[in-house]
C-alpha cells in the first residue's frame, strides 16, 4: 500500500464514527459512478439554456468572511460554435437560493435577469473586430444583467443594474486578451463587500462519462477520460459576507445553510411564424440542482421532469422512495457481482434530506427549531477553507478523505465527487475499503486562485481534440 493509500485511510478512520453514526458516507454517494451528464430530464435536455450543470458552495479561501456560490449553465458548450455564441436566456429567471432556518424553502434568493443587445441586427457575426473590452464597439452581441436579492417576506433590493456579461470566448484573434474581460467582468457590490460574475468558463467538473456504457464498460476498462475536457459552460457565481446568508445575520450561532439553483420560465410560450414568440403566464420552475448526481441516477425517468419542478420541502413525501429502495446498487450487482445492501436504506436520509449531524446539518443552528426535510448542498460556513499549499488536511476526497470542508460539505470545484461516490458506495467505511475511482482525478485546466475560481473559457480557436487538449 503507498504512502498516500496509509494516509487517507488514516484520515477515513479518524472520521468513521461520524460516518456510522449518521450514515454519511453511505448517503454520500447514491450514485456509485454515476455523474452528472448535464443531461439529466427529458424536458431539460432540450431546453440547455436553461440547464443548470452544477452547484458549488465553499467558504472563499483567499475571503474566509465570505462564502461563494458558483452555478454553471448551457451544458457541453463546443467552443467553436458560432456564430450563434452561447447566451444565457433574456426571458428566464436564474436564482440562487438559500435555506438558513430549517424549513426547506428559501429564505434569500439571488436573482439573474439578462438582457441582450445586438449592436448591428444586419449582421451575422458576434463581432468585427478586435475585442479588447467588455464595451468594445467590435462587440457586436452582448449581454447585460441586473443582480437582485430578495428576502423572504421582504421587497428585493437591486445590488446589480445592466453589469455586463463576459461573452464567449470566440477566439485567439477576437479576443486576444480574454483573461482581462473575465477580470473586468467581476463586478463589486454592496460597497466592495460582495462581488458577482456572469460570464463563459470551462466546465469544471471532471469525470469520465463512460459510465453509461454499462457502468465503464462492464469491466472498469472504460475509465480514465475526462469527457467534459474541452467543453465550456456559463457560469454565474456571488460572493458575500456570511453574515449575509447565516439566520439573523448570525453566522457565530447559525453556521449552517442550504444551497440549491433554479431557473423559471413563463408558462406560456406561443411560437408565430414569422420567428418570433409571446410569451405569458406566471414563472415555473423547468430546473433545479443541488446536490449533485441526484436527479441523474437516483430519480427515474419517469419523474425526473417533475423533479425539476418540484421544491425541497416536498422531496421526502415525493422522492423519498427512490432514497430509501434505490435501482442503482441493484444494477451494479447486475453488471459486477458486488451485492446491493439491504434495503430499506435509512441511512441514506440523513444526507439526501436532513444533513448530517455534527457536520451540516440546519439542527445545529443554535436559532432554528424542528427541521423539514429536503435534498440540497449544505454548507457549514464556520469550518474554514482548506486548500493545497499550507493546509496538509487538503483532499478532493473531501470528508471521507477527512478533510471535512470539502464534499459532501458544501462542494468545491476541486471536489472529486465521483471517486467519492465509487469508494464509499462500494463499502469504504463499512469493512469493504477500496480505491475504486473513474481515473479522473482534476479538471483539464487550473482553477483560480480568487473570485469567481473558475478557469478561463476553451477558445473558439483553439483546434485540439476534446480530451487532449
Amino acid at each position: 500500500m503507498t504512502t498516500m493509500k496509509r494516509t487517507r485511510r488514516a484520515a477515513v478512520a479518524a472520521v468513521a464514527s461520524l460516518a456510522l453514526g449518521t450514515g454519511l458516507f453511505a448517503g454520500l454517494g447514491p450514485a456509485p459512478g454515476g455523474a452528472s451528464s448535464h443531461r439529466e430530464a427529458p424536458l431539460i435536455a432540450g431546453d440547455p439554456r436553461v440547464d443548470n450543470t452544477d452547484v458549488y458552495a465553499f467558504v472563499s479561501p483567499d475571503r474566509p468572511n465570505t462564502v461563494t456560490i458558483i452555478s454553471s449553465w448551457i451544458p457541453f458548450e463546443e467552443p467553436a460554435g458560432g456564430p450563434n455564441f452561447y447566451l444565457f436566456d433574456e426571458n428566464a429567471r436564474y436564482d440562487i437560493k438559500v435555506d438558513n432556518d430549517g424549513d426547506a424553502v428559501w429564505d434569500i434568493t439571488y436573482r439573474f435577469t439578462f438582457d441582450t443587445i445586438h449592436v448591428n441586427p444586419g449582421s451575422f457575426i458576434m463581432n468585427n473586430g478586435p475585442v479588447t473590452s467588455l464595451g468594445d464597439p467590435n462587440l457586436l452581441i452582448r449581454q447585460r444583467y441586473d443582480l437582485t436579492r430578495i428576502r423572504r417576506g421582504q421587497p428585493g433590493v437591486l445590488l446589480l443594474h445592466d453589469a455586463p456579461v463576459v461573452p464567449s470566448y470566440v477566439g485567439a484573434a477576437s479576443m486576444p486578451n480574454y483573461a482581462a474581460l473575465m477580470s473586468a467582468g467581476v463586478r463589486p457590490f454592496m460597497n466592495g463587500t460582495s462581488r458577482a460574475f456572469a460570464g463563459q468558463s470551462d466546465d469544471p467538473f471532471f469525470l469520465d462519462l463512460r459510465v453509461f456504457d454499462l457502468l465503464y464498460g462492464a469491466d472498469f476498462s472504460e475509465a480514465g477520460d475526462d469527457t467534459l475536457a474541452g467543453f465550456n459552460v456559463n457560469t454565474l457565481a456571488i460572493q458575500v459576507p456570511k453574515a449575509q446568508l447565516a439566520l439573523n445575520k448570525a453566522p457565530g450561532k447559525n453556521p449552517v445553510i442550504g444551497i440549491w439553483s433554479t431557473a423559471s420560465r413563463r408558462s406560456t410560450r406561443v411560437q408565430k411564424a414569422n420567428g418570433t414568440q409571446d410569451l405569458s403566464g406566471p414563472f415555473v420552475q423547468v430546473s433545479r440542482l443541488g446536490m449533485p448526481l441526484v436527479n441523474e441516477v437516483v430519480i427515474p425517468v419517469g419523474d425526473k421532469d417533475k423533479w425539476n419542478g418540484s421544491k425541497p420541502a416536498g422531496d421526502l413525501a415525493n422522492f423519498g422512495g427512490y432514497v430509501t429502495d434505490p435501482e442503482l446498487p441493484g444494477l451494479i450487482e447486475a453488471v459486477y457481482g458486488i451485492p446491493a445492501p439491504a434495503t430499506p436504506r435509512d441511512d441514506l436520509v440523513s444526507v439526501f434530506v436532513t444533513g448530517i449531524d455534527g457536520l451540516n446539518s440546519l439542527a445545529g443552528n443554535a436559532q432554528v427549531g424542528a427541521i423539514t426535510p429536503g435534498e440540497m448542498l449544505r454548507l457549514n460556513m464556520s469550518i474554514p477553507p482548506c486548500e493545497e499549499g499550507p493546509c496538509a488536511e487538503h483532499s478532493p476526497l473531501g470528508v471521507i478523505g477527512g478533510d471535512v470542508a470539502g464534499y459532501p460539505n458544501g462542494r468545491r470545484l476541486v471536489d472529486d465527487v465521483i471517486d467519492i461516490s465509487l469508494q464509499v458506495v462500494e463499502g469504504e467505511l463499512v469493512g469493504n475499503p477500496n480505491d475504486l475511482a473513474d481515473g479522473v482525478d482534476e479538471n483539464d485546466l487550473p482553477f483560480g486562485g480568487s473570485f469567481p475560481y473558475v478557469a478561463m473559457p476553451h477558445a473558439g480557436s483553439d483546434a485540439g481534440v476534446h480530451g487532449q487538449i
